[in-house]
């Protein structure tokens, strides 16, 4: 997805990408004025990409925490929803909901294989989770990730390009956690925490390196 160049663009982009966030938020990450976000956002409120609630404050008046519509999520496409999910409908309702999960599996696989190609040669996990976000992103996933603590690691996806097909095919998300073991090894232990089909602004997952086991001595 290309980079967003208006500054409504780049407020949309880093409201989507960061969450909720005050005018003066958006000022700070984006270096401009509080007063220029405020004009924006007024202007975004009256084509109802974004909406706020008032956060109350131990001092002085409640703060707006701005936040996308609906519309303004829409501006960030599910790529020719309608149409994969009546492919999927009708080829359930052809062949039934087994060779939907062989789709599914045959989709897993085919993603492993191409993702391989371009991880390889990576070894270390951090480098090989940097390639995986890179190539996510590059699909539309809006991805990105962090270190945590224990050495630990926190990858996101901002976006569900899919996620309409993902609603009907839930299958299409264990796919996911499929992918990202299988790209990543049996030596991590990979775990959703966030979830945009249950409601959440995204996905979120936990990757964390299994201890080594110790050799035994002879």
């Amino acid at each position: 997805m290309a980079s967003p160049n208006s500054s409504r663009d780049r407020i949309l982009f880093s409201i989507k990408t960061r969450g909720a966030q005050t005018a003066q938020n958006l000022a700070d990450r984006l270096d401009l004025t509080a007063v220029a976000i405020r004009q924006h956002l007024e202007l975004l409120l009256a084509e109802d990409l974004v909406e706020f609630t008032e956060q109350r404050q131990s001092v002085g008046r409640p703060s707006k925490v701005w936040e996308l519509t609906e519309a303004g999520h829409a501006r960030y496409p599910d790529g020719h929803a309608e149409l994969t999910v009546d492919l999927l409908k009708s080829m359930q309702t052809a062949f039934g909901s087994d060779a939907l999960d062989r789709l599914v599996d045959a989709r897993t696989k085919d993603l492993v294989k191409r993702y391989r190609k371009q991880m390889s040669g990576l070894t270390d996990l951090s480098k090989r989770i940097a390639a995986l976000v890179k190539l996510r992103s590059e699909e539309g996933y809006m991805a990105t990730w962090s270190r945590g603590t224990a050495g630990s690691f926190t990858l996101i996806e901002n976006h569900c390009p899919i996620c309409a097909a993902a609603e009907f095919c839930q299958g299409l998300c264990s796919g996911e956690l499929q992918l990202f073991q299988s790209l990543l090894g049996p030596g991590t232990r990979i775990e959703r925490e966030e979830h945009i089909l249950e409601g959440a602004r995204r996905c979120a997952y936990r990757i964390t390196p299994k201890p080594k086991r110790k050799a035994k001595k002879s």
